[in-house]
């Protein structure tokens, strides 16, 4: 569970990023009909995507704790989860969106659930390695 910890939170730091850095470049073309929204939303729309990039940033520090913090990975999970249950707000106000941003509340509302369980795997098994490696390198001299 701890491996699988690991990569989930690299791979959400990546993919945040690539997500922010294209929305910084594209703009309101990043979003799927949003294409002639307006400056005022293409402005927003970058804004966020750097906030998004930040946001990637955050789970990619994570993902280099040794072990990871489970805290940390809850906290980015919750936040990950509120936009989800944004998106079901906005589906209730609005409507149903383009099928794309449906596909997207689907993983933004499952996936937290998955890294809320798996968060504290990796603090778990730290004390357990610890002790291994200190039985490893133990001093024959040490015992006497």
């Amino acid at each position: 569970m701890a491996r699988t910890l690991r990569v989930l939170v690299q791979l959400m730091g990546w993919a945040c990023v690539a997500i922010g850095l294209f929305h910084v470049a594209l703009g309101n073309a990043a979003i799927p009909g949003a294409g002639s929204a307006g400056a005022t939303v293409d402005s927003w729309g970058r804004f966020m995507g750097a906030s998004f990039v930040g946001y990637g940033l955050a789970w990619l520090w994570a993902a280099r704790q040794r072990p990871i913090p489970a805290t940390a990975v809850r906290a980015l999970s919750a936040a990950f989860l509120l936009g989800g249950l944004g998106r079901l707000i906005s589906l209730a106000v609005h409507g149903w969106p383009q099928w794309f941003q449906i596909a997207l509340a689907v993983i933004e509302i499952g996936l937290p659930p998955v890294l809320f369980w798996l968060a504290p795997s990796e603090e778990r098994a730290a004390p357990r390695t610890a002790e291994r490696g200190a039985a490893l390198y133990r001093s024959p001299a040490r015992d006497l």
